[in-house]
C-alpha cells in the first residue's frame, strides 16, 4: 500500500510550518515526485492550499513551477481544474505559464471555460486564447457548450476567434446551435460574423423566436440543399451541397450520439436521418476502436436511452468493426446488452482480429457470471468452450502460448490469466448447464483442483448427464426463445426449461396436460 510521505501529508492538511520547514531543509528534492507522479506543488494547487503553495515556491527550484505530472498537468492547470482561484493567481504572479498544455492538449484557459468559472477566466485572458486541444476545441466552444454569454464575451475581447473549427470541422456556432445554447447562439449572431442560414439550423430551428414556429425544417432549395446541410457546413460559403456533406465524413447524428443530445439526436430521427449512416473511413481511423455508427456512440457512452431510440428506428447491431454487443457487455451494461439482443444482436459473432475458437464475447463477460447467463439464455454456443486440441494431455506453458500470436486461442488458455481464473470454478458450472456430453481438458480440471469448493463443478461434467438436462437441452432447440415461456407446461418445469432453476423439478409438482396439446405448442 502506497504511504504518503512527509510533505505530501503536511499539504494535505494544511501545515504550513511544516510544509516551510521541510522545503527549505537542505537535501530537499521538491522535483521528486509521489507515486501518483505528483510533485508538492501539484498537492498544494489540488488541495488549494495557498499557505504551503507559497512555502514551497519560497524554497523553488529549477523547473517546479511548470514541472508536468503523469498525465501532462502543470500546477496551474490542476488549481483550475479545483477552481481554487487563489492557487491559480499565486503561480501566475510567481511565473506559471499560462499556456502549458496537459496530454489531451488542454490550456489552463480551456479548463477554465470548461468549468465555467467566469472569475477563473478572467485571470488568465493574458493566454493565447486560441489554442486548441486534442480534438480542435477551443476555449471559446467550450464556453458556447456551456452557454456563459460573459465568458464569451471576455473571450472574443480578448481576441478569440469565432470561425475556427473544431477536428469535425464544427465551428463554435454550429456547436451553439447543436448543444441548444441559446443566450450564446444569440450572442454569436449579433457579432454578424455568420451568415444568417446558420440560424435555420435543423436543431433549433423551432425555438429561435424571431422566425415561425412552424417553419417547415426538411425545406429543400432548387438545387436539393436542406436546412440541416446548410447548417452541417462549417465554413462561410452559401451554397452546401448533399454530396460535400457525405464527403466531410461524419453526420449531425454522429455528433448527436458521441455528445449525448438525445433531443437532438431524436429529432434527426424522426426528420428521417439514417440511423446507419457510417463515419468515413478516415473519420473512423480517428478512433482507436474503429467506430462507425451512431449506435455505436451511444453504446460506448452507456446512453440506454439513445440506444433504445436508434434501435427503434432501425439501427443495425453488426455494422462496426467491434460489435456494440461487445461493447456493452466489456462495460457490464446489461440494460445496453438486453436491448441490442432484443433487436438481433448476434451473441455468437465473429471479429476477425479475435482468434479464438470459442465465441469472443465470452472474453468480454467472463466475470460477470450474471451477464454471462444472459447471453447464454440468447443463444451463446458454451460447447466450443470444451473442445481443446490438447484434452487430457498435457498442456504448453501459458507463457510460450501467448507468444505465438498467430494461433488460435482456446478457452482453457482465456481463463487462465491472472484477472479471470478466481472465476474459472463459478463459469465453467454455468457452462455446463447449456452443454451434454462434453469432456474438461486437464487445465480446466487443474483449475477446479485448485479450489476444494470447486470439485462438484468436475463431478457434474462427468458421464452420463442427468435425462432432464438434456431433455432441457434438446427442447431448447427445437422451441425459439420467445415461445418457450407459452408451453403448456408446470410452472417449475418452465423455470428448469429456461435455466431460472438449476437442479430437476419435483416429481410431485409437475402435472403435465395431453400429450396432444404439448407437441401442438410444440411445433406451431
Amino acid at each position: 500500500m502506497y504511504e504518503e510521505e512527509p510533505i505530501f501529508q503536511a499539504i494535505r492538511v494544511g501545515d504550513a510550518a511544516r510544509v516551510k520547514a521541510l522545503a527549505l531543509k537542505p537535501g530537499t528534492n521538491l522535483m521528486l515526485p509521489s507515486k501518483p507522479g505528483w510533485l508538492p506543488i501539484h498537492q498544494a494547487a489540488w488541495y488549494g492550499q495557498t499557505a504551503c503553495l507559497k512555502a514551497l515556491i519560497s524554497g523553488r527550484q529549477p523547473g517546479m513551477l511548470n514541472k508536468r505530472a503523469a498525465h501532462g498537468e502543470s500546477a496551474l492547470l490542476v488549481a483550475v481544474q479545483r477552481d481554487n482561484l487563489d492557487c491559480a493567481l499565486i503561480l501566475l504572479e510567481n511565473g506559471a505559464d499560462p499556456d502549458s498544455m496537459n496530454s489531451d492538449k488542454e490550456t489552463p484557459l480551456y479548463k477554465a471555460c470548461e468549468r465555467c468559472n467566469p472569475a477563473m477566466v478572467a485571470t488568465l485572458l493574458n493566454a493565447a486564447v486560441n489554442l486548441h486541444c486534442i480534438q480542435g476545441w477551443t476555449a471559446l466552444q467550450e464556453a458556447v457548450v456551456r452557454n456563459s454569454v460573459e465568458i464569451c464575451e471576455m473571450l472574443i475581447s480578448a481576441g478569440a476567434k469565432i470561425n475556427i473549427p473544431n477536428m469535425y470541422g464544427i465551428s463554435p456556432m454550429f456547436t451553439a446551435a447543436q448543444t441548444g445554447s441559446m443566450d450564446a447562439l444569440c450572442f454569436l449572431i449579433k457579432h454578424g460574423l455568420y451568415c444568417v442560414h446558420f440560424i435555420y439550423n435543423l436543431y433549433y430551428l423551432k425555438s429561435i423566436r424571431h422566425f415561425p414556429v412552424g417553419a417547415d425544417i426538411n425545406t429543400q432549395a432548387a438545387d436539393g440543399n436542406t436546412a440541416l446541410y446548410e447548417a452541417a457546413k462549417n465554413r462561410h460559403e452559401e451554397v452546401t451541397s448533399k454530396a460535400r456533406v457525405r464527403r466531410c465524413g461524419i453526420s449531425p447524428l454522429h455528433l448527436a450520439a458521441e455528445r449525448n443530445r438525445d433531443e437532438v439526436l431524436e429529432m434527426l430521427l424522426e426528420a428521417g436521418y439514417d440511423p446507419n449512416m457510417m463515419l468515413s473511413e478516415e473519420r473512423s481511423n480517428l478512433y482507436e476502436d474503429r467506430r462507425r455508427t451512431a449506435l455505436y456512440f451511444s453504446v460506448a457512452n452507456v446512453n440506454v436511452y439513445a440506444i433504445r431510440l436508434l434501435l427503434s428506428h432501425g439501427a443495425a447491431t453488426d455494422l462496426d468493426t467491434l460489435p456494440p454487443l461487445m461493447v456493452a457487455a466489456r462495460q457490464g451494461a446489461v440494460q445496453s446488452v438486453t436491448l441490442l439482443l432484443e433487436h438481433g444482436a448476434d451473441v455468437n459473432v465473429i471479429v476477425p482480429s479475435l482468434t479464438t475458437s470459442f465465441p469472443p464475447l465470452i472474453m468480454f463477460c467472463s466475470r460477470d457470471p450474471p451477464l454471462l447467463k444472459l447471453l447464454l439464455d440468447h443463444g451463446l454456443k458454451a460447447t466450443p468452450c470444451f473442445i481443446c486440441s490438447y484434452g487430457d494431455k498435457p498442456h504448453p506453458s501459458l507463457s510460450s502460448q501467448s507468444e505465438d500470436r498467430t494461433r488460435t486461442m482456446e478457452f482453457c488458455e482465456m481463463v487462465s490469466s491472472p484477472t479471470v481464473s478466481r472465476w474459472v470454478g463459478p463459469i465453467v458450472d454455468l457452462l455446463l448447464d447449456y452443454v451434454g456430453h462434453v469432456s474438461l481438458c486437464s487445465r480446466l480440471v487443474d483449475h477446479l483442483d485448485s479450489y476444494s469448493e470447486w470439485s462438484r463443478i468436475k463431478d457434474k461434467a462427468v458421464p452420463p448427464r442427468p435425462l432432464m438436462h438434456l431433455c432441457r437441452l434438446r427442447i431448447r432447440c427445437l422451441v425459439p426463445k420467445r415461445r418457450l415461456k407459452r408451453l403448456p407446461l408446470p410452472p417449475p418445469l418452465l423455470r428448469f426449461l429456461q435455466h431460472e432453476i438449476h437442479e430437476d423439478p419435483d416429481p410431485d409438482e409437475l402435472e403435465f396436460p395431453e400429450y396432444s396439446d404439448f407437441t401442438h405448442q410444440l411445433y406451431i
